[in-house]
């Protein structure tokens, strides 16, 4: 078995191949998380027939679901110490869990309802939380460095968009629209054989962090340090307010296309373009992260995107020449979104560690899971009754009114920008730059 201390150490660099094994599970999770928002409404609205209204609120279920389950898991995460590992063993545990759930929500059975999405849901919601809160602890504790972290959270991040590629060619390729074996099994299919098959290849390579608690603090005290960790405090704002603006169009983007543009065969293509140039965002975050610093290239890359994201609206139908241009230059930012925030989590914990002397960085990452479901939440159980309210109509034949879909161009783009106006506002002059995560490195290892 691998040595654990060979990760975590302070300035350790983490090998190519450990780095490619540590992130490949990343793909299967992205697939498995991305249609609960995107597609998986679409479908059993759509497909299936059930109340646009009622999607929303079983979805909104599924996440204060996650209010319980999110916590109870990331303290887990930090309190179970066995020889096999405290990140490994919850992360090994979390597989099959994850792996059955996609099968049953992306592949539902004949006569499925509410109940079914609600249920299956909560399943699918639990084994992503205990698979991708070990994981992410895992990650940050591996790595030390500023820089470091953020070369480790890009391959990582390569991997999901690899992973929600995936989740958006499958089903319009195989065929979306249709019951019983449509493209969404397939995709649930494929989610479960390679998340079994990539997660166990991960804790047969990856070796596990260094556990760096001095002491142990009882849960009420590591709630206390926890709220007077205003790095953390004020990152967990505007991620929530961040993810809440990218969770809006997520869910809108399949009926903003069909009904708002008047191109409903051009969704696949369009939302593939959109992640595709994700990819290439990465490496340019990273770029500039170096040169700005995470918090400052986070934010800039969050303006760019409100001025490109506001002419949305303002489009045509059949204008797929000028939304194709706003996916790619989104998409291109989008990148920034994926890989800083993640890296400037684990630079938050290295605040708390330092102040209280226990490494809590699965209890962390609950707590960042729990805020990035609750804004995607928010943004299917608002936006969704919303819409209902202005009569908007996501059936594929309806007829909508200039009402209806202004008001679904609207939500689409321009609340999303508020949103983000506000994340950018609290991170722009945020306090954790590279000379201070030094500072914290070298307390946290005296």
């Amino acid at each position: 078995m691998n040595n654990p201390a060979t990760g975590g150490g302070a300035g350790t660099p983490v090998s190519r191949r450990m780095l490619f094994a540590y992130a490949l599970p990343a793909a299967p999770l992205a697939a498995l998380g991305l249609p609960l928002y995107s597609l998986v409404p679409t479908y059993y609205s759509e497909t299936l027939g059930l109340p646009i209204a009622s999607v929303g609120w079983a979805l909104l279920l599924v996440r204060l679901f996650d209010a319980i389950t999110d916590p109870l898991a990331g303290y887990a995460a930090d309190r179970i110490n066995p020889s096999f590992g405290r990140r490994r063993l919850l992360f090994l545990i979390s597989l099959p869990v994850a792996a059955l759930s996609a099968l049953m929500l992306y592949w539902p059975a004949d006569g499925a309802g509410i109940a079914w999405l609600t249920g299956w849901g909560m399943m699918t919601s639990l084994g992503f939380t205990l698979a991708v809160v070990p994981y992410s602890a895992w990650g940050a504790e591996l790595v030390s460095d500023y820089h470091g972290r953020t070369r480790l959270t890009s391959a990582r991040e390569g991997l999901t968009l690899a992973g929600t590629l995936i989740a958006i060619v499958l089903p319009f390729a195989i065929g979306f629209e249709q019951r019983g074996f449509s493209g969404l099994a397939v995709l649930g299919i494929t989610v479960a054989v390679t998340l079994l098959a990539f997660g166990g290849l991960t804790v047969w390579i990856v070796p596990e962090p260094a556990n760096l608690t001095r002491k142990p603090l009882p849960l009420r005290q590591a709630l206390s340090y926890l709220g007077r960790n205003r790095p953390f405090l004020r990152l967990i704002a505007a991620f929530f307010l961040n993810g809440l603006a990218n969770g809006i169009p997520a869910t809108l983007f399949l009926y903003f296309v069909s009904a708002r543009l008047q191109l409903p065969d051009m969704r696949g293509p369009l939302l593939f373009l959109y992640f595709l140039s994700a990819v290439a965002g990465i490496p340019l975050a990273a770029l500039m992260a170096r040169r700005l610093g995470k918090h400052r290239a986070w934010a800039i890359a969050m303006i760019a995107a409100c001025v490109i994201f506001s002419a949305a609206p303002l489009l045509p139908a059949g204008a797929l020449v000028s939304f194709a241009l706003i996916c790619a230059l989104t998409g291109l930012l989008l990148g920034f979104d994926l890989t800083l925030p993640a890296s400037i989590q684990a630079d938050v914990i290295d605040a708390d560690t330092a102040e209280s002397g226990d490494q809590r960085s699965g209890f962390y990452f609950a707590a960042w899971g729990l805020a990035t479901k609750l804004s995607l939440a928010a943004g299917v159980g608002v936006v969704f009754p919303l819409l209902s309210v202005f009569g908007f109509d996501p059936a594929p034949a309806a007829q909508n009114t200039e009402t209806g879909l202004f008001a679904l161009a609207a939500i689409y783009a321009w609340v999303p920008i508020a949103l983000k106006l506000a994340a950018i506002a609290l991170m722009w002059n945020f306090p954790l730059d590279e000379a201070a995560q030094k500072t914290l490195q070298s307390r946290i290892r005296q």
